[in-house]
């Protein structure tokens, strides 16, 4: 009996192989459309295609499990605890407009199983963009480059890092932290020390301009003044001291308008020279200052090719 379970086992798991196989074939073929087909309504026709087949996917038992073999623009990214996997592409318009899409595979702690749910682009919609708790339904679109997981208290925070085109005049990057919230994920939360509305950073800026955001280990330059005593003298004198340490953070540059009166147009934002880093710290993200260098080559992740805005035919 024993015998016959392993092998009925095994003709289950090879049956599900066999599954995600085709669905993943078919996913191929519909992303190198996405990207490739020569007019707007053909790559938005793919791409609900691709909503469609990626669903069925994930309704497959045992789909979780699934290492996904896709084309470089789709970003596919796992949490460690294998909790939250977040799929993210883009369609890019002729007039350079994008459009995300994706998809979130969680665990529900609640039902005990895995779930799903698409994500639906509302990002031109969204007021307080920083301010608001989003569900996928309203999701802040952007194509994800990395996802970190930490705890605070009990809980366990993901915070993706995404960009995406927005459109012929600008770009955006997003910092966004996601919670299980009752078993299903949230969008945004308040985990940035001594910013109590902000519950995701958005960077927007001229289209173009090299912006960096990267979670990753940099050097932290801590600063502090000590009281020392003057020699010969019953006198102390305050002295400035300095230590470097290295530090895993959320590193990215900060963006500004070149002169004063522009703020708010961010086609004109371009990085001001400065970096800024979130730690890690006791439950929230908490800005440091002092960071230093620029980013190394270092891929963190599974490295994608964001379509490239005005270029429907651009290739893999």
């Amino acid at each position: 009996m024993a015998t016959a379970l392993v092998l009925l086992g095994g003709v289950a798991a090879g049956q599900d192989k066999a599954r995600m196989t085709e669905h993943q074939q078919r996913l191929q073929e519909l992303f190198v459309r996405v990207a490739s087909a020569p007019t707007d309504n053909e790559r938005y026709l793919a791409s609900e295609d691709a909503v469609w087949q990626l669903g069925k996917a994930l309704e497959e038992e045992r789909s979780e499990r699934w290492q996904w073999d896709l084309p470089r623009s789709v970003s596919v990214l796992t949490s460690p605890d294998g909790h939250l996997r977040v799929f993210s592409w883009a369609v890019v318009r002729d007039d350079g407009e994008y459009e995300c899409f994706g998809a979130v595979q969680f665990y529900n702690d609640h039902e005990e199983e895995y779930q799903y749910q698409m994500l639906n682009d509302k990002s031109d919609e969204t007021l307080n963009r920083e301010e608001s708790v989003l569900s996928a339904d309203s999701w802040f679109g952007a194509i994800y480059q990395d996802l970190i997981q930490t705890t605070a208290g009990d809980r366990t925070v993901y915070t993706l890092l995404g960009w995406t085109g927005v459109d012929n005049l600008t770009d955006r990057r997003v910092i966004e932290p996601v919670v299980l919230r009752q078993g299903v994920p949230q969008f945004g939360a308040p985990v940035f020390r001594r910013e109590r509305n902000l519950r995701r950073v958005v960077i927007e800026y001229r289209d173009g301009a090299a912006v960096q955001l990267a979670y990753e280990e940099q050097t932290v330059k801590t600063v502090t003044r000590e009281r020392v005593k003057v020699r010969g003298t019953n006198r102390y004198r305050s002295v400035e001291k300095s230590k470097e340490h290295r530090e895993r953070m959320i590193i990215f540059d900060e963006v500004e308008p070149p002169v004063a009166g522009m703020e708010g147009l961010f086609q004109y934002y371009v990085p001001s020279g400065l970096e800024l880093a979130y730690v890690w710290n006791d439950g929230k993200w908490e800005q440091r200052s002092g960071a230093q260098g620029r980013l190394s080559d270092k891929k963190l992740n599974k490295p994608f090719v964001p379509l490239q805005k005005n270029n429907p035919s651009y290739k893999y």
